[in-house]
């Protein structure tokens, strides 16, 4: 890294998709050293920041600069399988030389090529090392990788290349328990610009400061994830006391207004008393008159004034409350009586070698969080339950209607609507019907007629839920795959709303035990070669811990 200090500053900047959506206008944000995390809602743009820093969109105006180098992690990362590891690393040229050095091959262009770096195999190892990886090497492909090694192998690269400016966008995704130990490490021993785009609070409360990017600004609080929700909560605590005191200032405003509208209607009843009676000369009861409509119009004026002036601030104090939507629904159909066998596993064995001996049963509305490392074979048993794969051996059989959600979010069709997606599912239900429980799901009015494809990760999610929720027979049986991946908070939030009203038996494979507490799990099964039972307890400690 450079010895100069390192900083991200963005003025007036403004950006917009193609199709004239806009996503930042006069967008302002200026970051130093340390750790930040980036949180917001699902659309608000997050990964797109993250893109334009790292220069791979252009903003339309304004003015963005960056002192330093940069590196940038994204949120989906797609590596050619036949690259060698070295190579990935951004080291084979330099590697090669070193070792054309040392077989004699002392050539200008070999020395050129090493420069300064003849520790870069230590140093490439040991950065392998430090995220877990020590036993891939650096000769192997990166078709012999999974999907998390891949990420800490990219990852790798960006500590290798020693960028003065970090961007990593839910770089938690598809990592298992120790993989993430590994990361969050990686994290805490950063000591140059880092902004981390993640729903994974484990990895939030090891930021400096927190940026909350809403309706395009960002609001900052400083320190961890837990210290950003107690300052929410009370910003939150006052700004609805500041609500309950402005709608009572709005009451009291139209009050006085009516009651000012009462006197002087009074007052002009008893001036047309007086009118019609002529007790006084005419000149005075004209002049009477004209005083009694301006002092009316001055009455009204003033108190129309006051009551806007009210309903203003009632405005501005309802703008400081979030009212991020929550998922209300009722879905008494997916209930399972207590002790109904919904699903048996008889001597399964799977692909890659993964057994289930015996016999196992999952009865009544349990709640099972699967967890296992990296390639276990979570992702394979859910499929094979579902009847979306073949086991090699035995039989895995479902006594109810069941529905899998996979992590790909592949249930739905692209180019039809939501609305559409859903009745694919439910062919029988009114078009009404299909809306007014979409409502449910915060697909409300126009919304329900976007098509899947234009959708963020949070409403995606939220549209294959429903679909599958929905569904006609429904669903008394709920396969979920890593369901948190790619969502924001408050999208995690809604799903734990969703499944709050979930009746049936659910079956929830991944690595966020977090949220696979909040829950409400009832059994913990652990996949390492065989399915054996396991404690939450457990899982933190011979996956996080070791």
């Amino acid at each position: 890294m450079s010895h100069s200090p390192a900083f991200v500053s963005c003025s007036s900047l403004s950006f917009g998709w193609p199709d004239g959506t806009p996503v930042f206008d006069g967008f302002q944000l200026s970051v130093g050293p340390g750790r930040t995390g980036l949180i917001g809602l699902n659309g608000s743009g997050k990964s797109t920041l993250l893109k334009l820093l790292a220069g791979e969109l252009t903003p339309g105006e304004g003015k963005l600069s960056i002192a330093g180098t940069t590196g940038h992690l994204p949120q989906n990362i797609t590596l050619d399988t036949a690259l060698r590891v070295d190579e990935a690393l951004g080291v084979r040229a330099t590697r090669t030389a070193l070792h054309a050095i040392e077989a004699g091959e002392a050539t200008e262009a070999n020395f050129a090529a090493v420069g300064d770096d003849w520790d870069v195999e230590e140093r490439a190892l040991a950065t392998l090392d430090q995220l877990g990886l020590a036993r891939i090497g650096l000769d192997r492909t990166v078709g012999e990788l999974s999907g998390g090694e891949a990420v800490l192998l990219k990852l790798a690269a960006l500590l290798l290349a020693r960028p003065d400016v970090l961007l990593l966008d839910e770089p938690t995704n598809n990592l298992d328990l120790r993989a993430r130990r590994r990361l969050y490490a990686a994290v805490e021993s950063w000591s140059g610009v880092m902004i981390v785009v993640s729903h994974d609070r484990e990895l939030l409360e090891r930021v400096d400061q927190i940026a909350d990017l809403r309706e395009g600004e960002v609001r900052w609080y400083g320190g961890n994830f837990t210290d950003y929700e107690e300052m929410l909560a009370a910003e939150q605590e006052t700004a609805e006391r500041l609500v309950r005191v402005a709608e009572a200032d709005v009451q009291r405003q139209k009050r006085e207004l009516a009651d000012a509208q009462v006197k002087l209607a009074r007052r002009k009843r008893y001036g047309q008393k007086m009118s019609d009676n002529k007790r006084e000369p005419k000149i005075v009861m004209n002049a009477r008159k004209r005083a009694a409509q301006e002092s009316a119009g001055k009455h009204r004026i003033m108190h129309t004034e006051k009551l806007s002036r009210a309903k203003e601030r009632l405005d501005q104090a309802e703008g400081a409350v979030r009212d991020d939507d929550r998922i209300r629904i009722e879905l008494p159909a997916t209930q399972v009586p207590a002790g109904r066998r919904v699903l048996t596993l008889n001597n399964l064995c799977l692909a890659h070698g993964t057994r289930v001996r015996g016999e196992w049963e999952l009865r009544g509305p349990e709640r099972i969080a699967l967890v296992g490392r990296n390639g276990s074979g979570k992702t394979t048993l859910l499929r094979t339950i579902a009847g979306a794969l073949d086991p090699v051996s035995g039989e895995a059989v479902t006594h109810v209607p069941a529905r899998f959600l996979p992590q790909r979010l592949d249930v739905l069709d692209e180019s039809r609507s939501v609305a559409e997606n859903v009745a694919r599912f439910a062919p029988q239900a009114t078009d009404n019907l299909i809306r007014a429980r979409l409502a449910h799901f915060l697909f409300r009015g126009a919304r329900a007629d976007r098509p899947a494809g234009t959708l963020s990760g949070g409403e995606r999610f939220r549209a294959a839920l429903a679909a599958l929720l929905l569904a006609e027979p429904a669903p008394q049986l709920l396969m979920l795959d890593e369901p948190t991946n790619n969502l924001d908070l408050a999208s995690v939030r809604q799903l734990t709303d969703a499944l709050e009203s979930y009746e049936g038996a659910l079956v929830v494979a991944g690595h966020d035990v977090p949220f696979l507490e909040s829950i409400g799990i009832t059994r913990w099964l652990l996949l390492d070669g065989e399915l054996r039972p396991t404690t939450a307890q457990e899982v933190r400690e011979t996956l996080w811990h070791t």
